[in-house]
């Protein structure tokens, strides 16, 4: 058995409430010994916090998504950097624009976004980047932002070559999801073998986009396994280095200890 990271779920996701020790317990049987548990708004980055101190395997990230831009509320920065202040959080996410939903404006949207990659410089935190319909605005927020002072990934990244290498070359790391494993992902499969050996993680975004032969069904952190088999033979690499190296970089990212 080989140890991976799964470097995003919502384990705060209301459709483990009935199971989550049981979901936890099975990803540490896949060899999942780590999973960076993430905040969508005020209320799940609370939870994950609290997950975090309970489960010994759980890390958190906390943060307000783009679809919760416009619903922030007063006072909602302080609340997010006490938050942070907390420990086992490493991460300030997940942050960025969507503007494929639109649930908040987009004025909303980049307020916000700015905002919080300020405030992960400001901590000497890393940010995890949701970017859905909105490729060059985030690369053009993160240029003003100076943010690759804080660092951090691109999470279920959904761009093509030519993107890839601009967030590589901002120095951003770029996570693989259950996506790249669909018979209909050839743009992803090529991004997949582009991206550099230390710049690589996986995740699994649970409960959303399990991956194949999972697709259909509640993901969950165990499932993060298919995605590093499937990953590992598009490049050619045996599944231990893959493995080895994709949870080296997500210790190095988020200062795992």
């Amino acid at each position: 058995m080989v140890e991976l990271i799964d470097t995003h779920a919502h384990l705060n996701d209301g459709r483990f409430g009935k199971d989550l020790s049981e979901v936890i317990g099975r990803a540490a049987q896949a060899g999942v010994s780590t999973i960076i548990n993430v905040g969508f708004d005020l209320e799940s980055s609370l939870a994950a916090v609290d997950l975090a101190q309970k489960y010994t395997s759980v890390f958190a990230a906390v943060g307000v998504h783009p679809h919760d831009a416009g619903r922030v509320g007063l006072g909602w920065k302080d609340k997010v950097r006490s938050m942070a202040a907390e420990k086992k959080v490493v991460a300030i996410g997940e942050i960025g624009l969507d503007y494929y939903y639109n649930h908040s404006s987009a004025q909303a949207q980049e307020t916000v976004f700015r905002e919080q990659i300020r405030l992960a410089k400001e901590l000497g935190l890393p940010v995890i980047i949701h970017d859905r319909d909105a490729h060059e605005e985030v690369l053009n927020i993160l240029l003003d932002e100076q943010a690759w002072e804080a660092g951090g990934v691109f999470h279920c990244f959904s761009g093509n070559i030519s993107f890839v290498r601009k967030c590589l070359d901002l120095g951003f790391y770029i996570s693989l999801a259950g996506p790249v494993t669909f018979k209909n992902a050839a743009d992803l499969q090529a991004v997949a073998t582009e991206i550099p050996t230390e710049r690589l993680l996986i995740e699994t975004d649970s409960p959303y986009l399990a991956p194949v032969p999972y697709r259909g069904k509640r993901n969950e952190p165990a499932y993060v396994t298919a995605i590093a088999d499937y990953v590992s033979k598009l490049r050619g690499e045996s599944i231990k280095d893959f493995a080895e190296k994709t949870s080296e970089n997500a210790r190095r990212l988020f200062s795992l200890t």
